[in-house]
């Protein structure tokens, strides 16, 4: 029998870009899931849009949080699915038999505790920028992560009994610290060799960008060792420079 999916969006004044992200769940062949969508309290239509959107298995909760990853932990907290998957806000499922490709996996190796995929960036009129900086290797083991989240949160689907609170000690990476900790109570991850997920390139602003680092560093540095961590580091600056380029000259093709 099929997996029942809980796929969550937390949303904040997400009226710019929800409605993708509402149609993209809408259109699934599969129906099999609960949609969750966990609110904080937003200003803007972002409700309106969540309600109108008429998906019958949506569930709509708004109350105030300290933020994406609280609201997160609320959503586990009522999640009824085998499986999680965090949609956030102007992310979309790649395509309509997306959901259906994942299930179809989950049941073809007997209900495994990860199941992931590809990531592609595109931007806000939905067009195709590059690959996610980041490839989904063949083989996902807890030591893959080492080398920086080579799987996008997205794109990481969790059995449920695996997963737990994500730590809100860390502000930007928490999603990081939370999949390592799912990976270790994983006894079988299982690839899709496809794109799943597209994730909106909205960028992010140097600080926080220089925050979320510092966060993942030490988050390194505790599950994998300060040395190795360093020097994987040193090592990451030239992939780090090559992408922004590739991304840069992507999005200057399509202005």
């Amino acid at each position: 029998m099929s997996p029942l999916f809980s796929i969550i969006t937390v949303t904040y004044n997400a009226e710019s870009t929800l409605p993708p992200t509402l149609e993209s769940v809408r259109e699934q062949t599969c129906s099999l899931y609960e949609y969750i969508v966990m609110d904080g309290v937003s200003k803007d239509k972002t409700l309106k849009l969540a309600i109108d959107a008429g998906i019958p298995q949506a569930k709509i909760s708004s109350s105030k949080d300290t933020g994406i990853y609280d609201a997160m932990n609320k959503a586990i907290d009522i999640a009824t699915g085998e499986y999680l998957i965090f949609l956030n806000a102007g992310d979309t499922f790649h395509s309509a038999d997306t959901l259906d490709k994942i299930a179809k996996t989950i049941m073809d190796y007997d209900f495994p505790g990860i199941v992931y995929g590809q990531t592609d960036l595109v931007d806000s009129q939905r067009r195709y920028i590059a690959p996610r900086h980041l490839t989904a290797p063949d083989r996902l083991t807890l030591k893959s992560f080492a080398d920086g989240m080579v799987v996008c949160h997205q794109a990481f689907i969790v059995n449920r009994r695996l997963a737990q609170h994500y730590d809100l000690k860390y502000r930007y990476s928490a999603d990081y610290e939370w999949c390592i900790r799912c990976l270790q109570r994983s006894r079988r991850n299982v690839y899709i060799p496809a794109t799943i997920i597209d994730y909106l390139n909205e960028g992010t602003t140097t600080a926080n960008r220089r925050a979320s680092l510092i966060e993942r560093m030490r988050i390194m540095g505790y599950y994998y060792g300060w040395i190795p961590t360093i020097a994987r580091h040193v090592a990451f600056i030239p992939r780090f420079i090559r992408q922004r380029r590739k991304e840069r000259s992507a999005l200057n093709s399509l202005e």
